[in-house]
């Protein structure tokens, strides 16, 4: 017998009893649902979760000299492009003070910076904090030579200056000794909340109009996740190889440990429902198998006295069990990732369908579907012509 006539064999008693086997099915795909549907909600709860924790900055170091020593050991010029040496380290930027106040006018008091700090900065510090131009436009590496500021939320609000293209060239401010076209006004910066007191200059700049000697002040380095605290324990020496005890390096973020111990959290709480939705699916297709094997005694005993062995009738009812257990996988599968894919969108989560999920319940079906047929396929094959042909 080929697999094809198996085949057709084995669906020929759901074809006969459609409705018993579409309620076996429902049972076997209600269970299958459920447990692609407790796979699918905790994978994109979990994903947003940890999308809005990285955003806190679980990836992230900063590095600076120990407070009230930065005069005496500043950070070495060359210290950013040695930590971007390091292997699992995937970018790093650097602003330092400049030591001189900014002002609106220069009829005001010189010595009154309004408690702004005036920095300056590599030209990839928004990529590293993740900041973003609210209005105008960043540093380039054509601006960053010449008097040119962007200022961050509080200090632009500080300084009254809402529109960096207001009036016509640009609003000027008074830095230093010397006068600097306002080019753009970053957002607010949750992960670092001092470039929002800040007026931002490039480094060239700096090093011409202010005396800035080159030594940067702080350091923000981001590394790849897991080797977050590899990274902290070799920073300082690499930073500063001549005096490493002079180097302050911050810890990771408490959300790294908060985000680590949500990602085995979700899905071992609901996986034991699926489990006994599952096994119910299971128990109504070996009831309905049983039930079948009983009410067909009569073509069970008439095939065994046309020839066919007690194979042949294991393997009938064996894929029978099996093909009914797949229909209810297939439906239960395709129903539980839209109803996960529906309800993520309607919490507005990261739509996340992991693959396992759906390969786990399809196999899942299936393997449901081998040992519920198990035992009603081998009580079918045991029957002997005459006893399956009395009893029919």
């Amino acid at each position: 017998m080929s697999p094809i006539d198996l085949l057709g064999l084995g669906l020929l008693g759901l074809r006969t009893r459609p409705a018993r086997a579409a309620l076996s099915a429902l049972g076997i795909a209600i269970g299958i649902a459920t447990m692609v549907v407790v796979t699918c909600i905790p994978a994109s709860s979990s994903a947003t979760l940890t999308r809005e924790l990285s955003a806190l900055g679980t990836n992230m170091l900063q590095a600076t000299a120990p407070a009230g020593q930065a005069a005496q050991v500043p950070l070495p010029e060359e210290s950013v492009s040695m930590v971007e040496r390091i292997g699992p380290v995937t970018a790093v930027s650097a602003v330092a003070n400049t030591h001189t106040v900014i002002r609106r006018s220069d009829r005001s008091d010189p010595g009154d910076g309004a408690g702004l700090t005036v920095l300056t900065a590599y030209l990839n510090l928004p990529h590293v904090l993740e900041a973003r131009v609210d209005r105008g436009s960043w540093l380039t590496e054509a601006t960053a030579r010449f008097p040119a500021v962007v200022l961050g939320a509080v200090a632009a609000t500080r300084l009254g200056i809402t529109d960096p293209a207001v009036p016509e060239g640009g609003p000027q401010v008074r830095i230093g000794d010397h006068w600097f076209t306002v080019v753009g006004i970053l957002a607010a910066t949750p992960l670092s909340p001092d470039i929002d007191r800040s007026a931002l200059i490039g480094w060239e700049s700096a090093r011409a109009f202010t005396g800035f000697d080159g030594h940067p002040t702080v350091l923000y380095i981001r590394a790849h996740e897991p080797a977050i605290e590899d990274v902290r324990a070799v920073l300082p020496a690499t930073i500063n190889p001549q005096s490493p005890a002079n180097v302050q390096i911050t810890r990771p973020s408490e959300a790294l440990t908060a985000k680590r111990a949500t990602e085995n959290t979700y899905a071992g709480l609901f996986l034991g429902l699926a489990a006994v939705a599952l096994l119910v699916g299971g128990v109504g297709v070996a009831n309905t198998m049983v039930v079948s094997v009983l009410e067909r005694r009569g073509e069970i005993g008439l095939r065994r006295a046309l020839g066919a062995s007690r194979w042949h009738i294991r393997a009938q009812f064996l894929t029978e069990s099996v093909a009914l257990a797949a229909l209810g996988g297939v439906a239960g599968t395709t129903l539980g990732v839209l109803a996960g894919a529906g309800w993520a969108v309607h919490q507005g989560w990261l739509v996340v369908i992991p693959a396992s999920a759906t390969a786990t319940g399809l196999g899942g079906a299936l393997l449901v579907g081998v040992l519920a047929g198990v035992y009603p396929a081998s009580r079918a094959a045991r029957l002997t012509p005459v006893e399956a042909l009395a009893s029919a």
